[in-house]
């Protein structure tokens, strides 16, 4: 009998692909190697940028810095573009998150509490501002806002970055209103809370985790709002990251990589301090019902 003439093993269908899963270091490894190739994807960037930060002189094909500096942070920080840039910046978005506050906040609430026609369109139709090339709107409003006279001053701005806030500000409230429990509403009422108290005393406290990551979120939007500043702002008003368009094309890599670590700083700061609410469990259950 040959060797050509001997019969196959035969193998089960189920463990001819699927067997490498089956052995604990495969799979470990799989997930390391998945781990760091995202992480390489999303840390790379950031070490770059914090490299071009203190370089000095950094020519290819070198793979760091050939000389490092502190004096485009000296210049940076002297700037007086820069400091003004940085004023308005926080001029505008601690503004902008209030009026979202007290516009967005009832409207959650209601979207939480009550039901009325239209109540599902209308809370989806709160996407529309998404849903659109952001540059198309704010020319669109540009428009209107140069029939008012609000192009180039710092109330047209307020107002174009409102746009970009009023989804979190009204989409996370409601998820925490949603989350809630009716029960312990119930429960004050028939103790003889009125609505009032009950709303003071029980709703909001509960409700608050959701309402600061809410904030917060709009803060960031505010604050790190480019295009819509730009085109109502300009030349007046000069935020932030409005100026980066102009250091970035203007001056050396560098200036740009500073600026863009100082203008990121606030961003960190807060998601850091609204991460423990993110990932609270009762926030994700108050999207359940949506």
């Amino acid at each position: 009998m040959t060797t050509a003439s001997l019969p196959k093993p035969e193998v089960a269908p189920g463990l001819r692909l699927t067997w490498f899963w089956d052995v604990p270091e495969f799979r470990r490894a799989m997930g390391l190697v998945l781990v760091l190739a995202l992480s390489s994807f999303l840390l790379l960037p950031l070490l770059t940028l914090l490299l071009w930060a203190f370089a000095d002189e950094w020519r290819y094909p070198g793979v760091v810095p050939q000389s490092a500096s502190l004096k485009w942070w000296d210049w940076v920080l002297t700037n007086g573009d820069v400091g003004s840039a940085v004023r308005y910046s926080f001029m505008t978005a601690p503004v902008v998150t209030l009026i979202a506050a007290i516009i967005c906040l009832p409207a959650a609430y209601s979207f939480s509490r009550f039901r009325f026609p239209g109540r599902r369109t209308l809370f989806i139709s709160l996407l529309a501002a998404n849903a659109f090339p952001k540059i198309g709107l704010y020319v669109a409003i540009a428009t209107l806002f140069f029939r008012l006279n609000l192009m180039g001053t710092y109330w047209g701005v307020v107002l174009i970055q409102l746009v970009g806030t009023l989804v979190a500000m009204v989409w996370i409230p409601a998820a925490g209103f949603d989350s809630v429990s009716r029960e312990l509403e119930d429960a004050a009422r028939d103790a003889g809370a009125g609505p009032l108290r009950v709303f003071w005393s029980i709703t909001l406290p509960l409700a608050m985790p959701a309402i600061v990551v809410a904030s917060f979120l709009a803060f960031i939007a505010a604050f790190d709002e480019a295009q819509g500043t730009l085109i109502v702002g300009s030349p007046t008003i000069v935020t932030m990251p409005t100026l980066m368009y102009t250091l970035v094309v203007n001056y050396p890599e560098p200036v740009g990589a500073i600026f863009s670590i100082l203008l990121s700083a606030p961003s960190v700061i807060l998601l850091l301090i609204a991460r423990r609410f993110l990932l609270a469990g009762y926030l994700a259950a108050g999207f359940k019902g949506r």
